[in-house]
């Protein structure tokens, strides 16, 4: 495992001295409240890179970090609970999309980075973790949907959804393929796939302030410009050419690429694994979109280390942040625990230089969007996707749009 030692950790030992100094017995988290000491949760997948990194950190400044494993998937609700009882952690690893609960629950603090730090992140990552006009953690890695293209049978990348489809269509006439595209819509529906043509056509789920904070009262579900955009969408539904198909899941969706029963799979960095092994000669390239429509923009998730508030500790913990979460090797040391794509411009170009799919999937997410942050984001899921499923079913476009948009402004209060 690679790690830098002096760079990374040159000029955090005088506030590690201050805050050993300064954080005395007070609080009531016991060891992440203790002076000089700080606790970091973590996934198990990057313990062993965090713990490396923490022990050089201790070693060089004179404080104590200890590492703990959660689950990825119950960090946020162990963080909120830890939060409450006064035991929270000094830093946690999660998902950026959590942050306006985080916020609201007044469980973390903004960030300060400094500009040289933050020029070596991509601006799109961090715009991902302000909310309400103020950085709330750094990022380190992201993931997004893609085009995974057999490229026996589709040598070239469709510059648009037609395309696709046109190609798509001829490999089907031709007995080659039994679909044409695999894209999971399911019986509930799928708005996070779904949301590269719906933005590709014109539709939209929340607007933004000028803050660039996602406004739940700019709900855009049931308006014109989204009835459009899935009135364009139910062209290729199962009462149009049938392109998109509700008996395609995520159970079965990477099943017909593997098995060459379609050139084209909207797919996701887990499918790549399998992808490799398959046999399949495959390409990734950006989703396309409408020939007159805008860039389908697949959602992108980020991960992040976020500071609690409260902490007897914390400016010590933004140090360790915004000095760890930039640097080089440390970043490369994440990606080798667990491939994902880094923000870090540096570990970008390194891995993609080992690894084209790397530089593929970051250029498939350029034109994508952030995962809206605001806690009413969870309210979305299930009403749209319902109503979107219906729609590729052959229901009517208006009426599911609008009764989804009720559903969701009852929900979340608007």
């Amino acid at each position: 495992m690679r790690f830098r030692s002096a760079p990374a950790f040159a000029g955090i030992a005088a506030i590690a001295l201050m805050a050993t100094a300064c954080g005395g017995d007070e609080g009531d988290g016991g060891e992440a409240s203790g002076g000089g000491e700080l606790v970091v949760w973590t996934d198990p997948e990057r313990a062993d890179a965090v713990q490396a990194a923490a022990e050089q950190f201790s070693e060089a400044n004179g404080v104590n970090v200890s590492v703990d494993s959660v689950a990825f998937e119950d960090m946020q609700g162990d963080v909120l609970n830890a939060h409450q009882a006064g035991n929270a952690p000094d830093i946690f690893i999660g998902a950026h999309d959590w942050t306006g609960n985080l916020v609201r629950n007044g469980a973390v603090q903004p960030v300060e980075l400094p500009e040289d730090r933050a020029a070596m992140l991509d601006g799109t990552a961090l715009e991902a973790m302000t909310f309400d006009g103020q950085l709330f953690g750094v990022p380190y890695a992201q993931e997004n949907l893609f085009l995974l293209r057999n490229t026996a049978l589709a040598p070239e990348a469709p510059a648009t959804f037609e395309e696709m489809v046109e190609v798509g269509t001829r490999l089907q006439d031709d007995g080659e393929v039994g679909e044409v595209l695999s894209m999971a819509v399911g019986q509930e529906g799928d708005p996070y796939r779904m949301n590269t043509l719906f933005t590709s056509a014109g539709g939209y789920l929340f607007g933004q302030d000028d803050t660039g904070t996602w406004d739940p009262s700019d709900l855009g579900v049931g308006t014109d410009a989204s009835v459009e955009a899935m009135e364009r969408i139910a062209e290729y539904g199962e009462d149009g050419s049938g392109v998109l198909r509700r008996s395609i899941t995520t159970q079965n969706d990477a099943a017909l690429f593997f098995d060459e029963e379609t050139a084209f799979f909207v797919a996701g960095p887990w499918n790549l694994a399998d992808a490799d092994e398959s046999g399949v000669d495959y390409a990734i390239s950006p989703i396309p979109g409408f020939e007159d429509g805008g860039p389908a923009r697949p959602y992108i998730g980020y991960q992040s280390f976020f500071v609690t508030e409260g902490s007897a500790n914390s400016a010590l913990a933004e140090e360790f942040v915004t000095n760890l979460v930039t640097d080089t090797e440390f970043v490369l040391g994440l990606y080798d625990a667990d491939p994902r794509v880094p923000v870090q411009t540096d570990a970008l170009e390194s891995v993609s230089a080992d690894d084209p799919n790397v530089a593929a999937i970051a250029e498939a997410g350029a034109e994508g969007m952030p995962m809206p942050s605001i806690p009413e984001m969870g309210e979305t899921w299930q009403p749209l996707g319902v109503a979107q499923a219906e729609i590729i079913g052959g229901g009517d476009v208006r009426a599911a749009m609008e009764a989804a948009s009720r559903t969701i402004s009852e929900q979340i209060g608007e």
